[in-house]
């Protein structure tokens, strides 16, 4: 029986002078908007802060967040799969840090597919949601919005373009992810502008289940990172 897939992607709202390395590194971040696209449909669900005259505000409250995480759980108590690009390392912790609910985020980010990570975990290496959707020639992310320059343009009222932009991403992964199960492969394109592969014949791992794979050989990399550096967060009191 296909899986029923639930896409997610959050857009965080500090200003970033540029493109950064590191954008964690600048926390807390904030959140400026979310989106979840079930598989099966077309149009996403999406969270954003409200202000008092019914406007988008400029990030979500801690309230409105904690809300985004009971509608997460609730909509994987319905038996949906929530499945991310790099949502174990990146936005469950930022949710987890912005809610307050170390333990529910946790939860949620263990028991979900994060794709990247499932790379991660085989290859020894992370490779972009883009990168991925190009080699399975699929359509990809947004080419109007750069990802830096989201807070700027949600500070700057620009929400539309950033809603867009949310939009797409959430396609992108849930294009990704059913495309991939169905060839039982993923493909994408490295920075060299050739085509890679690797086989899914399993299918897409849980965080929890792709932990359980066995390392892969990074004897050749100057700088791997580990699996565990991207989950370094539900360590945290």
């Amino acid at each position: 029986m296909a899986h029923r897939y639930l896409a997610f992607d959050i857009e965080t709202a500090k200003v970033t002078p540029g493109p950064v390395r590191d954008v964690k590194a600048l926390r807390p971040l904030g959140v400026c908007c979310a989106a979840v696209l079930l598989s099966g449909e077309s149009v996403p669900r999406i969270w954003h802060g409200v202000t008092s005259e019914g406007t988008p505000s400029p990030r979500m409250t801690e309230a409105e967040v904690q809300q985004l995480v009971r509608d997460l759980a609730e909509y994987v108590e319905q038996g949906w799969t929530i499945i991310t690009w790099n949502g174990a390392g990146f936005d469950f912790e930022i949710l987890a840090e912005e809610s307050g609910l170390q333990e529910e985020c946790a939860r949620l980010a263990l028991d979900h597919v994060d794709m990247m990570f499932q790379v991660v975990c085989e290859k020894g290496f992370p490779i972009g949601l883009d990168a991925a959707a190009r080699g399975m020639e699929l359509q990809g992310k947004s080419k109007q919005v750069q990802q830096h320059e989201v807070p700027q343009f949600w500070a700057d009222g620009r929400t539309d373009e950033v809603l867009s932009y949310l939009t797409a991403d959430v396609r992108a992964t849930l294009e990704v992810a059913l495309t991939c199960e169905q060839r039982q492969e993923l493909c994408w394109i490295t920075q060299r502008g050739r085509k890679s592969r690797m086989p899914l014949s399993t299918g897409w791992l849980s965080v929890t289940d792709a932990m359980k794979l066995p390392l892969p050989d990074t004897s050749w990399m100057d700088n791997s990172k580990s699996r565990e550096s991207f989950l370094d967060w539900l360590r945290e009191p």
